[in-house]
C-alpha cells in the first residue's frame, strides 16, 4: 500500500455522498484535502471538520469544474497551501432525471450542462493538476468516478449515460497521454444508496429500485458512499503499476445485466 501521509488530493464535489466519503477516506490515510463544493458550503464545512478530526488539514474551496477558471485556481491554491498535488478524484457529477424513452425530455441545453460537469469539468480538472503532477518524482494518480451507466446504457437519462461513457473513454485516452507520471483509472458504481438518489427518483420509487439492484446483484448488495470510496482509495494506494483500468463498483449488478443482453 502506498503510504499517503502528509499527500495532497483534491476532491471535486465533496460536500457530501461519495465524495464526502472518499475524502474522509483520504484523510484517515494521513492526506491533506481540498473539499471542493459548488452549492453546498455548509456541507464543505461539516466534511472539512471531519477530516481535521483525522489529524490533516483541509482546504473549502467553492467551484465549479465546468469553469476551467475554478479549476486552475483548485490547483492553484493547493500548491499555494501545499506545494504538491498527488491526487485527484473527479467526482462532480449532475444529472436530469428523465425517463430514457422520453425524448422530448432533454434538451440540447441539457446536453451541454451535463457533459460540462461530468466530462469537460473532468478533463479540465485533471489538465490544471497535470504540470504539478508531472513535474514530481513519483508523478500522481488521477481516479475518475464514472457509472455502470455508461456500461450499459442505463442510468438517470441518455445524456448522464452518454456522459458517463464518455468518461470512461476519456480514462483510457489520458492513461495512455499522461503515463508514465500519472496513473488514471476510473470506478463504475452502479445503484448508490444516499440522498442524492433519493431526491432524484422519489422516496418509492428509490426503494424499489434499490430493491430490485439488490436482488439482481450476485452480492446481494448495492453500493454506498463508503463503498465506493474503497474502491477510488484502491486506485490511490493500491497496486502503482494498474492504470487505464474501470472498476465496477456494484455488487456485480453488471453480470446479470450480461446474461440478459444474451437472451
Amino acid at each position: 500500500m502506498k503510504d499517503l501521509s502528509k499527500r495532497v488530493a483534491i476532491v471535486t464535489g465533496s460536500s457530501c455522498g461519495v465524495g464526502a466519503a472518499t475524502a474522509v477516506a483520504l484523510a484517515a490515510q494521513g492526506c491533506n484535502v481540498v473539499i471542493n463544493y459548488n452549492a453546498n458550503a455548509a456541507g464543505a464545512a461539516e466534511v472539512a471538520t471531519r477530516c481535521q478530526e483525522l489529524g490533516v488539514q483541509t482546504l473549502v474551496l467553492q467551484g465549479d469544474v465546468a469553469s476551467d477558471a475554478d479549476c486552475r485556481a483548485m490547483a492553484q491554491a493547493a500548491m499555494d497551501q501545499w506545494g504538491q498535488i498527488d491526487v485527484l478524484v473527479n467526482n462532480a457529477g449532475t444529472t436530469k432525471f428523465v425517463d430514457h424513452s422520453d425524448l422530448e425530455g432533454l434538451s440540447a441545453d441539457d446536453f451541454q450542462h451535463i457533459y460540462g460537469v461530468n466530462v469537460v469539468g473532468c478533463y479540465q480538472m485533471t489538465r490544471a493538476v497535470n504540470p504539478s503532477m508531472q513535474a514530481q518524482e513519483e508523478g500522481g494518480a488521477v481516479v475518475n468516478v464514472a457509472s455502470i451507466a455508461g456500461v450499459s446504457g442505463i442510468g438517470s437519462c441518455v445524456a448522464y449515460a452518454a456522459s458517463k461513457g464518455a468518461m470512461i473513454t476519456m480514462t483510457l485516452s489520458l492513461a495512455r497521454a499522461l503515463a508514465p507520471k500519472l496513473r488514471v483509472n476510473a470506478v463504475c458504481p452502479g445503484f448508490i444508496e444516499g440522498d442524492w438518489l433519493r431526491q432524484g427518483l422519489g422516496d418509492e420509487r428509490y426503494e424499489a429500485m434499490r430493491d430490485l439492484n439488490r436482488k439482481a446483484a450476485p452480492l446481494g448488495v448495492t453500493a454506498t458512499a463508503d463503498t465506493v470510496a474503497d474502491a477510488i482509495l484502491h486506485f490511490v494506494s493500491g497496486p502503482q503499476i494498474v492504470t487505464g483500468e474501470t472498476l465496477m463498483v456494484d455488487g456485480g449488478r453488471h453480470l446479470s445485466m450480461a446474461v440478459l443482453s444474451r437472451r
